[in-house]
């Protein structure tokens, strides 16, 4: 068994989620996991007892305009390695996260001790941050210095290729879902549904942290398209700079009163599989976590066919794929889907057994862990 740090924004976003319910399988098959960070991932909270938290804290000198947590992060780092004898990190997301996992391996080296980092590229680490002339050179720099690198999809191996020009050897793991968690109970749903919607309304659902990014206004401009043809209500799960923007819109629309923002949950697992249709028309997602949580529960989803998406849904089989900004074509496709309850069923178990035969953290731990293996070899 391995002692495996874990550093990652706790934050409500795919980056986050990815690496808790990473670090929560790997304590399951027995490891031992200790997560770095400047506070508690938000769904960490009462796991078991293989996992421990290690908040770092910053110095408010007031000589700095902005506290260093870069540095402060790399000295936890090399303390918690130490003091629990880890074998090595993981970071996720590459700035800082990679440079100060950097700094700490070359602390630790200079007193006589090993700490190889693997680092995981999640996505806007690469195609936004990364890509800014600002800090393009830390981020090659970090990503050519990781004793090993991973990403979540075949685009965003490809477009860190194409960024940064690096040629070292990039290994695609993609995200993972818990299919004995994320699953469809019809009872349960049936019981939790009635609270959000009547048994003749469509129930339909969006996840993300609303940032621009994630276009919450097409989510509500496709959203009143489908209700004025037919019963239905949306879940708003998650928040963000774009909430204000998207009950806004559905106030000017007309719909605020079938709209439900529930803000940032934990238990989104119980949420889903009580949805008829997920809609995600991102302007970008180099995976789509919150379509493949979705199709676990049976939930088809609508989405954009760009970044990794296409590798995780197939068009007209376990979803369907639109351009950005096809506002129109997702609302037609949206309500000839929700028409046709065969069609929709079908494609719902689809969705499923995708998620089963290719996503299930039963299949894709293992994968992590030989690669962990694989870096402990290579760094000796």
């Amino acid at each position: 068994m391995m002692k495996i740090g874990i550093t990652c924004y706790p934050t409500y976003g795919g980056s986050g989620v990815v690496a808790t319910e990473l670090g929560i399988e790997l304590a399951t098959r027995g490891h031992e996991v200790h997560f770095i960070s400047y506070s508690q991932p938000f769904r960490l909270a009462g796991r078991e007892s293989k996992i421990h938290f290690h908040e770092v804290s910053v110095s408010n000198y007031p000589l700095f305009e902005f506290p260093p947590y870069d540095l402060a992060l790399a000295t936890h780092m090399a303390e918690v390695a130490e003091y629990y004898d880890l074998d090595l990190l993981h970071v996720h997301y590459a700035i800082p996260h990679s440079v100060s996992a950097m700094l700490a391996r070359q602390m630790l080296a200079r007193a006589g001790r090993r700490l190889p980092f693997v680092t995981t590229l999640h996505g806007t680490d690469i195609t936004l941050v990364g890509a800014d002339r600002a800090y393009l050179p830390i981020t090659r720099y970090a990503i050519d210095e990781s004793d090993g690198v991973t990403v979540i999809s075949d685009y965003l191996r490809q477009k860190t290729v194409e960024t940064f020009g690096t040629t070292r050897e990039i290994a695609v793991i993609p995200n993972f879902v818990n299919c004995d968690i994320y699953v469809r109970n019809k009872a349960a749903a049936e019981q939790l549904r009635a609270q959000y919607a009547r048994k003749d309304e469509r129930l339909l659902v969006h996840l993300s942290n609303f940032r621009p990014v994630k276009r919450v206004r097409d989510v509500i401009e496709i959203f009143a398209r489908v209700a004025r043809k037919m019963p239905a209500r949306l879940l708003m799960v998650g928040d963000g700079p774009d909430r204000s923007v998207a009950e806004w819109l559905a106030i000017q629309l007309k719909i605020h009163d079938r709209v439900h923002f529930l803000g940032k949950l934990d238990s989104i697992h119980e949420l889903l599989p009580i949805a008829d249709l997920m809609l995600m028309p991102s302007e970008l997602e180099s995976f789509g976590l919150a379509a493949l949580e979705a199709m676990a529960c049976e939930v088809p989803t609508i989405g954009t066919a760009v970044g990794g998406m296409p590798e995780l849904i197939e068009h007209d089989v376990t979803g369907l794929l639109f351009p950005v900004g096809a506002v129109d074509e997702m609302s037609e496709a949206a309500i000839a889907l929700l028409q046709n309850p065969e069609h929709m069923q079908a494609m719902a178990k689809a969705a499923r057994r995708m998620a089963q035969q290719s996503y299930c953290a039963s299949r894709i731990i293992p994968r992590y862990e030989q690669f962990y293996e694989s870096v402990l070899r290579n760094s000796a």
